[in-house]
C-alpha cells in the first residue's frame, strides 16, 4: 500500500530533523499534530541539499546537486520519489500548494554555496532570502493553510525570522565556514580583521530583525504559534550567548546552547505563551 511508503517517507524526515536539530525538533513538537509532518518534510528536503553543499566533500558535490535538484521537479510534477524524503516534501508542497518558485530560490542559493563568492549587500540579501527566508514562506503555507490574505499578512514577518535564523546561524558557524568551507557571507568585511566593532554592527542587525519576527509570530493561527514562538526563543537564546562572547571567541569556536538550557527555555516559554505574555 502506498499509505506505507508514505508513512515511511515522513518518519525519514522526522529522523533527518530529530538527527540534525535539536532546536527545530522541539519546536515542530510544540506545533499541533495536524501540521508536524508537513514542517518535518520541509526541513528534511532543506537538510538534504544543505549537507549536499557542505558536507559531501569527496564528492561532484555540483552533480548531486543538480541530480537532487532535476528528482526534485519530477517528484513535484509526477506526485511521487522513490527517495522518501523527496517523496514526503512533494506531498507536503502538493498538499498545501506551495509556490514552487520559493523552491528554485532555495536551490539557487543552494547552487551559490558550490561557489568561491565575494559577498557584497546585493548577493548577501539573495542568498539569504534564498537559504532562509523561502524556508520560512514554506512553512506559512502549510500554517496558513490556503488563507492567502493571512500569508500576505505574515510574509515580511516569516522572512525576517527567517533571515535572523540565519544570521544567527552565520555568526554561530563562522569558524567552520571560514576555516573548512571557505566562505565568508557578510558583506564588505575582511575576515582577517573581524573584531568586536564588525561583530556588534551585525548583531544590532539581527535583533531588530528578531523584533519584527515576533509581531508576526504573536499573529499565527493557534496550530503554529507555540512552535514557532519557541523555535523563536531557541535562536534568541543562542544569539545572546554569542552576543556575550568576543570576536575572537566566536571565530575560534562553535557556540551552542546545551540541552539542559534549551529545557529551560522550553519551560520558560510555555509559561509566557499561556498566559499570553510574548
Amino acid at each position: 500500500m502506498k499509505q506505507l511508503f508514505d508513512e515511511l517517507s515522513y518518519s525519514v524526515s522526522k529522523i533527518t530533523t530529530q538527527k540534525y536539530s535539536t532546536s527545530f525538533s522541539f519546536g515542530i513538537l510544540a506545533l499541533k499534530p495536524s501540521i508536524r509532518s508537513a514542517i518535518y518534510a520541509i526541513y528534511g528536503y532543506v537538510r538534504l541539499a544543505d549537507e549536499i553543499v557542505d558536507s559531501f566533500h569527496g564528492y561532484d558535490k555540483e552533480k548531486l546537486l543538480n541530480r537532487l535538484k532535476a528528482e526534485t521537479y519530477d517528484a513535484l510534477h509526477e506526485g511521487i520519489s522513490l527517495n522518501p524524503i523527496l517523496q514526503s516534501f512533494q506531498e507536503t508542497v502538493n498538499q498545501y500548494k506551495i509556490d514552487e518558485s520559493l523552491i528554485g530560490q532555495f536551490l539557487h542559493s543552494m547552487e551559490m554555496d558550490l561557489q568561491k563568492i565575494d559577498y557584497d549587500s546585493e548577493l548577501y540579501e539573495e542568498y539569504i532570502f534564498g537559504s532562509a527566508e523561502v524556508v520560512g514562506l514554506m512553512c506559512l503555507q502549510v500554517f496558513t493553510d490556503g488563507n492567502m490574505e493571512k500569508y500576505r499578512e505574515l510574509k515580511p514577518y516569516a522572512m525576517k525570522l527567517g533571515s535572523a535564523f540565519q544570521k544567527v546561524n552565520f555568526l554561530r558557524d563562522l569558524k567552520d565556514d571560514y576555516q573548512i568551507l571557505g566562505r565568508t557571507y557578510f558583506p564588505n568585511i575582511d575576515m582577517c580583521i573581524f573584531d568586536n566593532c564588525v561583530k556588534c554592527q551585525i548583531e544590532k542587525e539581527i535583533e531588530e530583525e528578531f523584533k519584527e519576527a515576533l509581531i508576526g509570530i504573536k499573529k499565527l493561527p493557534n496550530s503554529a504559534m507555540f512552535g514557532v514562538y519557541l523555535a523563536y526563543k531557541y535562536y534568541l537564546s543562542l544569539f545572546q550567548k554569542i552576543k556575550r562572547r568576543s570576536s575572537k571567541e566566536i571565530l575560534n569556536n562553535r557556540i551552542r546552547v546545551p540541552n539542559s538550557e534549551k529545557a529551560f527555555v522550553a519551560f520558560k516559554s510555555y509559561v509566557r505563551y499561556k498566559t499570553a505574555f510574548l
